[in-house]
This record gives structure tokens, C-alpha cells and sequence, in this order.
């Protein structure tokens, strides 16, 4: 690998690889490297903006970061991203990997590696202390990747899938549900608000379920308006679709918004998501709120 200091044409994809130890960081920038991506790992933060600043290379360009970063920062790392999201030279998108805490920790005892935060403690410990240090890196993925039941060969497809050019003529497509009350997710390209729904939370033996559930998606999907809106919207989507892939657009991503980001959200993005893939394109599903109060859960747990 050569650490020419060279950057992506306009236009061409700039991606920041970053995720927990052991989560498969290595193996994505290998995979990434393997399909034509210039890979520099480990660069220090210090050096990106010469990186920068640097003649334009014809080819994409993806960067690994992590805790073992010679100047790494949690700061000094949200101010990169948030600065590079604004930056038309370089359209920069965050590649997190994430797994769960008990696989990582599984992982480490099976190599039997220390981990870079808890070079003298036991491995949970530095587990843990990495994955509450990533929390806001973590809200800032445009992709994330969840390998805790992945094969590395698996993980290969999967990225492949979302970064190969080329590699297959449709467009990839993450759907995404949130709460409002924690604002917008970073790095969407459409947004659909659907607090006008009748909203669960309301109904006493919904109130602690989520969307995922069939008498959840039943209660949305009996409000009078949700035939209408998910008729047009879906047909809304599927004539984007084809236009965003014909103008070289590898991955759309479309957030559905609600109050808590529980019931109303999570049943429009796992409905949707049906009806795309029914129509032929690959769908991935993202859960911003539960995925918080699941890790929120796990931190508990572990104190």
C-alpha cells in the first residue's frame, strides 16, 4: 500500500473507515483496497488536511481511522467529518463498523490480543471504554455495518456490495428511522416526516413495543391517510431510484421521522423496505433509537 499523498477527484467517493477494535475495521479497508480504493490506515489527523490539499487522483480514496490513530481525538475526528460533509472537492462518507460488546470481547479472548485502550486491563474493560468514547463517531455514519453475526466473508459481500464500482448496476439503499427529538441523521439524502400518523405510543399495550412488530404496523397502517402517503411515496421512490443510479449514484439513503423514533418510523422503514426489495433493489435497515437504547442497555448492564 502506498500512502501517496494524493486525493479524489470531485465527484469520486472519500471514505472515512472507522468503527471499534475488532469490529473488522482491517478487513474493510482490505476489501476496499482489493476493488480499486487508494487505502491509507492509520493516518495521523494531523497530516489529513496536506492529504488534502494534495494533487487529485483519478480513483476513490478510503481512510482508516481508529483509537490507534497516533493522534487520534474524538473531537479533533467529529470536526473532520462534520468539515468534510460541506466540502464539494471532497464529498467524504463515514463507514462505521460496529459489533456487539460480548462478540468483540470473544474475539480478543480467541486471539488473545490486548486491547489499545486497556493495554493492562482485561478486554471487556476496554471494550466498553472504546465503544462510550464512539458514541457521537457512531451517530455520524452515512453506512454502518453490524458484524457481530458476520463471516469475514459475508463482511467482504456486504461491502462490496455498497462500495464496489461497478460491481452491479443498482444503487444500494439504506432506509433509516429516527426521533426528532435527537434531530435529523447525518448524511441522508431524503427525509419523510410521518409524526401525522396515529401514532401507538398512545395505545397502552403498544406503548412498549416498536415498530417491528405486526400489531404495531396494523395500528399504523389502519390510519385513514397511510394507504394514500405509502401508495405515492413508494412511487415517488421507485421513479427516483433509477434516475439517482443513471447519474453514477452508488447509495441513497431515506430517513422516516417521527416523535420517538419507536413505533411510526421503524413500521414505515421495515415496510418499506419490504416493498423495495420486492421490487429488486438491495435494502439495508437502520433503527438510529433502538440501536441508542439497545447500547444504552448493554453499558448498563456491564456496570
Amino acid at each position: 500500500m502506498s500512502a501517496d499523498t494524493t486525493v479524489p477527484k470531485q465527484g469520486h467517493r472519500l471514505v472515512l473507515v472507522t468503527g471499534p477494535s475488532g469490529a473488522g475495521r482491517s478487513t474493510a479497508i482490505n476489501v476496499l483496497e482489493d476493488i480499486g480504493y487508494e487505502v491509507i490506515d492509520n493516518l495521523p489527523l494531523s497530516i489529513l488536511p496536506r492529504l488534502l490539499e494534495g494533487p487529485v487522483l483519478d480513483r476513490p480514496l478510503a481512510l482508516g481511522l481508529d483509537v490507534r490513530n497516533r493522534d487520534f481525538g474524538v473531537t479533533r475526528l467529529i470536526t473532520l467529518i462534520d468539515g468534510l460533509r460541506g466540502d464539494t472537492e471532497h464529498p467524504a462518507e463515514v463507514l462505521y463498523l460496529d459489533c456487539d460488546a460480548d462478540v468483540l470481547v470473544r474475539r480478543y479472548s480467541e486471539t488473545r490480543r490486548r486491547h489499545p485502550l486497556a493495554p493492562a486491563e482485561s478486554a471487556a474493560e476496554g471494550v466498553m471504554r472504546e465503544r462510550d468514547l464512539l458514541v457521537p463517531i457512531r451517530s455520524r455514519a452515512d453506512i454502518l455495518i453490524d458484524t457481530s453475526r458476520m463471516t469475514p466473508h459475508q463482511l467482504r459481500a456486504e461491502i462490496e456490495r455498497w462500495f464496489a464500482e461497478g460491481h452491479d448496476a443498482d444503487m444500494a439503499i439504506s432506509l433509516q428511522s429516527f426521533s426528532y427529538k435527537r434531530g435529523v441523521p447525518h448524511g441522508v439524502d431524503m427525509v419523510m416526516d410521518v409524526r401525522f400518523l396515529a401514532n401507538p405510543y398512545w395505545e397502552e399495550s403498544l406503548r412498549g413495543l416498536n415498530g417491528q412488530s405486526e400489531e404495531v404496523q396494523e395500528y399504523v397502517r389502519k390510519d385513514p391517510r397511510y394507504d394514500a402517503f405509502f401508495a405515492k411515496t413508494l412511487d415517488l421512490i421507485l421513479m427516483l431510484l433509477p434516475a439517482y443510479r443513471d447519474e453514477g449514484k452508488k447509495h441513497l439513503a431515506i430517513a422516516f421521522g417521527c416523535t420517538g423514533g419507536q413505533h411510526r418510523s421503524v413500521t414505515l422503514v421495515e415496510l418499506f423496505a419490504k416493498a423495495l426489495a420486492d421490487h429488486g433493489w438491495p435494502v439495508s435497515i437502520r433503527h438510529r433509537e433502538m440501536e441508542r437504547r439497545q447500547g444504552d442497555n448493554k453499558l448498563g448492564n456491564s456496570v
